[in-house]
């Protein structure tokens, strides 16, 4: 029953890592392909490590240590990108001029 619980937990875990690789695909602009890629494949990473953790688990608390370091990691990361992409002027997808930061980050919007 173990084996069975484990094997489902890592494909569950495959699937949304295609589910985020896809996502990076079909999606319109670099911030939402950041946030499907991100929300996907945390989601994912834990699964297959919670999957590992019951085919094998003397390996729990260094999995659960992984987990943690995971869900901390990716979506500050995921915001620092972001950022970075906003202030150096990548375009949001359907977004107007307006929108676009100037040289100090501010907005027209900020501005008016």
């Amino acid at each position: 029953m173990a084996e069975l619980t484990g094997s489902l937990l890592i494909l569950l875990g495959a699937f949304f890592h295609f589910s985020a690789g896809l996502g990076m695909l079909r999606m319109p602009d670099a911030f939402t392909r950041m946030q499907a890629g991100t929300k996907a494949s945390t989601l994912g990473n834990a699964l297959i490590l919670i999957g590992i953790a019951v085919y094998h688990p003397g390996w729990s608390l260094k999995l659960l240590i992984l987990i943690y370091f995971v869900f901390m990691t990716n979506p500050v990361s995921s915001h620092a990108l972001a950022r970075a992409a906003r202030r150096i002027g990548i375009p949001m997808a359907g977004a107007s001029d307006a929108s676009a930061p100037d040289e100090a980050g501010a907005t027209a919007k900020d501005h008016a």
